[in-house]
């Protein structure tokens, strides 16, 4: 186990510390499931308080990067995190960055589209009778007139998910789920008011049996309709907020007293 513990500036301390394991681990000098010093000896080497080596200890934790284990063999150890916690983290930045504006739709539904390409390609030919068979559950729910607004919109997002696990390939499936899981919720509650659900269940049967069928361009060719409509649906709620807003703004002027 090999730590730079040298090195230090005066402020933000306990974020340098962190920041100072964490490349130990991303470069393999620190092993997953190797044991830590502990919070003293720590202390000791950066010749920082152990409140210090707590705080930088817990940054490590929020990224799933260590964790603790009690009892006589305890300690806090590097962990390996899942695939679920490394899908959500990536999740959870996108969607920050949503929020922030810092993607145009345009953006989104493309990068949306390119990816979910890749895995229909690799899908048609990979596919199993498992992934079909959760494919086909959603389609049949997304055909129940009892399903809410945002039931409809998990299963369209399950359904999505299911189409890129069948590309068998984790790591695309890492980047594709992380990009449907942190946009198409956001995207899909906007413009469900502007979704036939009996469409959208349509494109994803044509869809589901061209995989079944291991039809690539036929594939292809459904998702790209799919994600066309998805465009001009998102095109029509956005001019509406924006005639919304112009009328909101428009209102506000008139109600404001006049001045002398």
């Amino acid at each position: 186990m090999t730590i730079d513990y040298q090195g230090l500036v005066t402020y933000g301390l306990a974020k340098q510390i962190s920041e100072k394991i964490h490349e130990a681990i991303l470069e393999g000098r620190l092993q997953v499931h190797e044991r830590l010093p502990t919070e003293e000896e720590l202390a000791a080497r950066f010749n920082v308080s152990r409140p210090t080596i707590r705080e930088a200890l817990k940054r490590l934790a929020a990224q799933n990067l260590i964790c603790s284990r009690r009892g006589p063999s305890g300690g806090t150890f590097v962990n390996k995190p899942s695939s679920n916690d490394a899908r959500l983290t990536v999740a959870n930045a996108v969607r920050l960055l949503l929020a922030m504006d810092e993607f145009t739709v345009d953006e989104i539904t493309e990068t949306r589209h390119e990816i979910e390409l890749i895995c229909c390609r690799l899908a048609s030919s990979r596919r199993t009778d498992s992934d079909l068979a959760l494919m086909a559950h959603e389609i049949e729910l997304q055909r129940e007139s009892s399903l809410t607004d945002e039931e409809f919109c998990a299963s369209d997002v399950r359904f999505h998910l299911a189409m890129v696990a069948a590309a068998g390939n984790s790591a695309l499936e890492l980047a594709a789920s992380a990009v449907i899981e942190s946009l198409q919720p956001a995207v899909n509650m906007v413009i469900f008011r502007f979704r036939d659900r009996r469409k959208v269940a349509a494109q994803h049967d044509r869809l589901y049996r061209a995989l079944k069928m291991q039809d690539s361009d036929a594939a292809c060719a459904a998702l790209t309709a799919y994600m066309n409509a998805l465009r001009r649906q998102h095109r029509k709620a956005q001019e509406r907020k924006s005639s919304r807003s112009t009328q909101t703004s428009v209102l506000d002027q008139r109600r404001k007293p006049l001045t002398v």
